[in-house]
């Protein structure tokens, strides 16, 4: 099975084929740390999680970088309103992001850049565009010259001759907007370049650089980061598709101007977040954030469970039924999830096998074989099981297909619950025991994969009632009962332990018990 990926600068699905073989070099355009992480940022994080997570379960060694824009107007003016400062107000949401992304599984980038600590970097690569003819100061600003770059447009594929400066017509959903008043605009030799230094403000943070005291623009950041820390060409450029112009194809023309080489040989790009069928803003009055969501009482990985059940390049509509749909479907998976630690012990597994449930693959894509899920070679899978396991890595080969890889596990899952019932009213389940545990292990493995794990800790309550003796004792009292045909006290025994949370389940070999 070959891995593959539509890449936004193709438009195509490509086989996936990175620089250097089994490794991964992967870069994330992250937050700009002005406000609290919103449902796109949820979106857009979790999906990249689970590309990485993934990667990593098929072998590769992933190297995964995601900035934070920690200088911009946004943040500025938020400090200016607070009476803060820049550093105050970004150290405060770098802070904030990692709690959110902490409560929703994300886990950890390698490192997180931000563009304040990579200044030299930053004038290192402008110094250059400089040198090759690709910038030109203008009054302490430097400005990229974009028709300088032939390829300018490739990755978005507009053309500057369909946007006109100040056309009345928007090319591709954009209208550039220019106001001829505007200093900026009087200091560019073309309306289409952009700042990649600008000369400091009164009262605004600086750094002192060839051209005078100023800052760095937005789009020169990303270009420095990459290139600092994974090189002059990378496997995995991910982002937002809001970013594809300008940022992204900013990008590109910053960074290959300089090496002539590809930025990046996949460019990826997931879809946005609607609310209720419309775009999701402040002034709309939907915008909701991260942890206004949990803090309802959503569970996390409900949240997980909704962006994953979409394609991650569409756009994807939060509703309260669509969360509520997805709160139901964690409930039926998060079932199958617990399945080992509720019955294990029954079925005569080991304490090492319920403790230690993921498996640790070798490194392969499922092939048919036992042993590609860390399991010895001649282990034998039921067939099921080999279907599903072949099935979820199948759908997830192709372009990332998250609501294919669920479908399986909601397949296992489902059994698992099947057999827990059987288990319960029988005494005994269908499938071997060794097989149910090869089951479990390979749901527990596989939604990992996803990020979608449960804490028999957390998930499952502990009873503060009757004891375990306690309730054989009213059993056999019952029992008694039902012997001297006092069915009125048989009744009443049953009736107390249902309150109680206890279910009995009367049978030809007798009465066994659960707790609901």
């Amino acid at each position: 099975m070959t891995l593959t990926l539509y890449n936004t600068l193709t438009r195509r699905q490509e086989p996936f084929e990175t620089v250097e073989a089994g490794k991964v070099k992967m870069y994330y355009c992250g937050v700009t740390v002005y406000d609290y992480c919103h449902l796109g940022h949820a979106r857009a994080c979790i999906v990249w999680d689970v590309v990485r997570r993934y990667l990593q379960f098929i072998g590769y060694e992933v190297r995964y970088i995601q900035n934070f824009t920690d200088i911009d107007d946004k943040i500025l003016n938020r400090a200016c309103v607070e009476h803060s400062s820049m550093e105050a107000v970004a150290d405060r949401f770098i802070k904030a992001y990692f709690e959110d992304m902490a409560r929703l599984g994300i886990k950890e980038a390698d490192e997180y850049p931000r563009a304040t600590h990579t200044i030299n970097g930053i004038q290192r690569l402008i110094h250059e565009l400089e040198n090759k003819g690709f910038a030109y100061p203008a009054e302490g600003d430097v400005y990229y010259a974009v028709r300088h770059f032939a390829e300018y447009g490739k990755l978005s594929g507009r053309k500057l001759e369909d946007m006109q400066a100040g056309a009345s017509d928007a090319y591709g959903g954009l209208r550039l907007r220019v106001n001829v008043e505007d200093p900026e605009y009087q200091k560019k030799k073309d309306p289409f370049d952009f700042a990649l230094w600008k000369a400091a403000k009164p009262g605004e943070p600086a750094w002192e650089s060839p051209w005078g005291a100023g800052r760095p623009g937005w789009h020169i950041e990303c270009s420095a980061m990459v290139r600092d820390r994974l090189g002059d060409t990378i496997d995995i450029h991910a982002g937002g598709a809001d970013l594809i112009f300008p940022h992204h194809e900013n990008e590109i023309a910053q960074s290959e101007a300089v090496t002539g080489k590809p930025l990046a040989r996949y460019w990826l790009h997931n879809g946005m977040v609607k609310v209720d069928g419309e775009k999701m803003s402040k002034s709309l009055g939907n915008f909701t954030t991260i942890r206004e969501l949990l803090d309802r009482g959503v569970d996390p990985m409900a949240v997980r469970l909704f962006v994953l059940t979409a394609q991650y390049r569409t756009p994807i509509d939060f509703t309260d039924e669509a969360i509520a749909a997805a709160t139901n479907g964690w409930h039926t998976l998060k079932e199958g999830l617990l399945f080992g630690y509720k019955y294990g012990k029954e079925l005569g597994w080991s304490l090492d096998a319920v403790s230690n449930p993921v498996l640790r693959p070798n490194g392969q894509l499922f092939k048919g074989h036992a042993e590609q899920l860390g399991w010895p070679s001649d282990t034998k899978m039921n067939s099921n099981l080999h279907t599903s396991a072949e099935g979820f890595c199948e759908a997830l080969n192709k372009d990332f297909n998250f609501p294919g890889g669920l479908a399986w596990l909601f397949f296992v899952a489902k059994d698992l619950i099947g057999e827990g019932n059987i288990l319960i009213h029988e005494g005994k389940t269908k499938q071997p025991a060794d097989e149910l545990l090869q089951e479990w292990q390979t749901l527990v493995t596989l939604a990992g994969v996803l990020g979608l794990e449960a804490n028999p800790e957390v998930e499952t309550p502990v009873n503060d009632g009757l004891s375990d003796a306690e309730i054989e004792v009213r059993i056999q009292q019952r029992q008694e009962a039902r012997i001297a045909k006092n069915f009125a006290e048989s009744d009443r025994i049953r009736d107390e332990l249902q309150a109680e949370g206890i279910t009995l389940i009367d049978s030809r070999d007798g009465t066994r018990w659960h707790r609901n």
